[in-house]
């Protein structure tokens, strides 16, 4: 791992970024919490949620509010100050698709936790979002090929498959977060991930570093929050906009797409096992059991907590991964966590599978009209 010439001279606006992002993320947490609250937008305990108490949720605006708040007014006062460098292949079009479809990615997500809207219209809001990132130019046109120096070129698949990245990488998010903090947790690790792999001379992108560290602080701010026990819910606001950034600022620098396929290899095969692991059984992909992978360390007799920090410790090595070996390696490790997954998810424990009666802790999987549906953490135990 090779830095670029001056990448300490962006250390400054990164601090400065991340901190006040992550103060502001504090402060408006609580602020959010309390208004939430006041308006009955709570999870309430029921058959399908190990929480025992109303849960307040839509905590995922003060994420959006974190993030937005500094990333958009450093990204134009750069223009003049010329703080960082810009990078020639980062275009307004990306930046607005960037910070306006975030946006309208947590709006949606608010107006689902407010709402309940139905799988349907949330996946249709998924698709339109991705599509109109792809309009604005953020596409995926090329991937680094593990076994060869000639990348893989995607051209004539680049709208779909950058449709396909940024819808999955939001469910990915969406099932993960079925404990206190774990997808806010897991988020964090990539985004610093991105942030330091966007300073190598791989990527050469100190400007995308900033953004990416601005979301870091934004998470960090709101864990203090949602760690177990969890205060505050990230609910669909926070997972969709979560989702929708990291899938975009991962776009932004072609090299990073492969890199966050790593470090989100948990979520991210843990969605696919769960797939197939329920088509095998012939029921619906959002038919509720216990299957996820938190389910299962939690069945092995970890703690809620303990499962939170074992998956954090899996993601940070996967990220020390990706930023110190060669894209083969990268390969390697992503097929042999994908192997691991599937002995764990789909070997041993597919009894799970065979009891769709045991209802999942994490309502992202509300049956087949909810694939994406608020609020996020629900298996707090809190």
């Amino acid at each position: 791992m090779t830095f670029i010439e001056g990448a300490g001279h962006s250390l400054g606006p990164i601090v400065a970024v991340f901190l006040l992002a992550a103060g502001i993320a504090l402060l408006l947490t609580p602020i959010v919490r309390r208004t939430v609250r006041r308006h009955g937008i709570v999870d309430r305990p029921d058959a399908r949620r190990i929480n025992t108490r109303p849960i307040p949720r839509a905590g995922g605006v003060a994420i959006a509010v974190g993030f937005l708040a500094v990333a958009v007014p450093f990204t134009l006062l750069n223009e003049t100050a010329h703080w960082v460098p810009v990078p020639l292949n980062i275009s307004v079009g990306d930046l607005f698709a960037l910070f306006a479809g975030g946006a309208v990615a947590a709006l949606v997500g608010l107006l689902d936790d407010l709402f309940d809207l139905r799988a349907r219209w949330q996946l249709l809001g998924q698709v339109l979002l991705a599509l109109g990132a792809a309009a604005l130019g953020v596409t995926i046109t090329l991937i680094n090929n593990p076994f060869s120096n000639a990348p893989i070129r995607l051209e004539p698949f680049a709208v779909g498959f950058t449709v396909f990245w940024i819808v999955g990488m939001i469910n990915s998010i969406n099932w993960i977060d079925g404990l206190d903090g774990l997808s806010t947790g897991v988020a964090l690790i990539a985004s610093v991930t991105l942030g330091i792999l966007s300073l190598t001379t791989k990527v050469s992108q100190p400007l995308i570093s900033v953004l990416c560290f601005a979301l870091a602080g934004a998470l960090l701010g709101f864990l203090r929050w949602n760690f177990h026990p969890a205060r505050i819910f990230s609910g669909t606001s926070g997972v969709q906009f979560v989702g929708y950034t990291l899938a975009v600022l991962s776009i932004l620098g072609s090299a990073k797409v492969a890199v966050a396929l790593l470090v989100l290899g948990v979520p991210i095969i843990d969605t696919f096992w769960i797939i197939v692991g329920r088509l095998s059984q012939r029921r619906s992909p959002f038919t509720p059991d216990r299957s996820h992978i938190h389910h299962r360390l939690l069945d092995l007799g970890l703690s809620h907590r303990n499962t939170v920090l074992f998956i954090y410790a899996m993601c940070v090595a996967l990220g020390v991964v990706a930023l110190l070996v060669q894209e083969v390696t990268q390969a390697y490790a992503f097929i042999s966590l994908f192997i691991i997954a599937g002995l764990i998810l789909f070997g041993p424990t597919r009894g799970a599978f065979d009891r769709p009666e045991e209802l999942e802790a994490d309502s992202y999987d509300a049956g087949p009209e909810r694939p994406a549906s608020p609020p996020g953490n629900t298996a707090s135990s809190s």
